[in-house]
């Protein structure tokens, strides 16, 4: 079992419930941060002084205040400590439950369990650590589909390109070229056509701007 854990909520209640939650497992030592540059930090200097955490809990959404911060996501700080600390344990605890969302933190960012903030999200979150400490990956049961292989009404990397371009005004000819000067395929125009009005329909957007929003609200981009 984890010994020194770091939780990183911006509320009272939540850090206080996962508190409770890992001394029902008898982790010795517990740590909270309300920002994701305060965890970073914390996680920076327990590695400076051989103090090293061996798990992080993090939500993902957190308001904005006074306080000027740089990563301002869960998905930020957890991009930054794969880079510097790949093997660190990361439980994400959100209720955020878009599969895109869930697949991508999984696969991309090696997340190692997704826990859904809900009435059972205690004893979910114990289930969580306690597979984690074992090695295996946990996934909130509403939402382990996430993990299987696509449907047809889901959207792949290649869909999450089209639609972040789209979001920086780029036209469909823009869209193209950036495409092969990356080496992306397929990248022709016809292609980017067909694919994005796919989108249209499946999302019910109106036009490109709304597909855009559409996007947003459902944290593909």
């Amino acid at each position: 079992m984890f010994k020194n854990v770091l939780i990183n909520d911006d509320h009272d209640a939540i850090l206080a419930s996962i508190a409770t939650v890992l001394k029902g497992l008898h982790v010795a030592t517990i740590t909270s941060s309300q920002y994701c540059d305060e965890a970073y930090l914390k996680l920076k200097k327990a590695d400076l002084e051989n103090t090293n955490f061996d798990l992080l809990i993090t939500d993902l959404s957190f308001k904005k205040d006074h306080r000027t911060t740089h990563l301002e996501t869960g998905e930020s700080l957890i991009a930054m400590i794969r880079a510097e600390f790949p093997d660190l344990p990361i439980i994400v605890y959100s209720m955020k439950d878009q599969l895109q969302k869930i697949r991508s933190l999984v696969k991309t960012h090696k997340v190692n369990a997704y826990v859904c903030k809900d009435r059972n999200g205690s004893m979910e979150l114990a289930d969580a650590i306690q597979s984690v400490s074992k090695g295996l990956t946990y996934v909130s049961p509403q939402v382990k589909k996430a993990l299987q292989p696509k449907s047809q009404l889901e959207i792949d990397d290649y869909d999450v390109t089209l639609l972040k371009m789209l979001s920086q005004g780029r036209s469909q000819d823009e869209i193209s070229s950036s495409l092969k000067s990356q080496g992306i395929m397929p990248s022709s125009l016809s292609t980017i056509e067909k694919r994005l009005n796919k989108l249209r329909v499946q999302f019910k957007a109106n036009n490109a701007i709304h597909l855009v929003a559409i996007s947003k609200d459902l944290g593909l981009i």
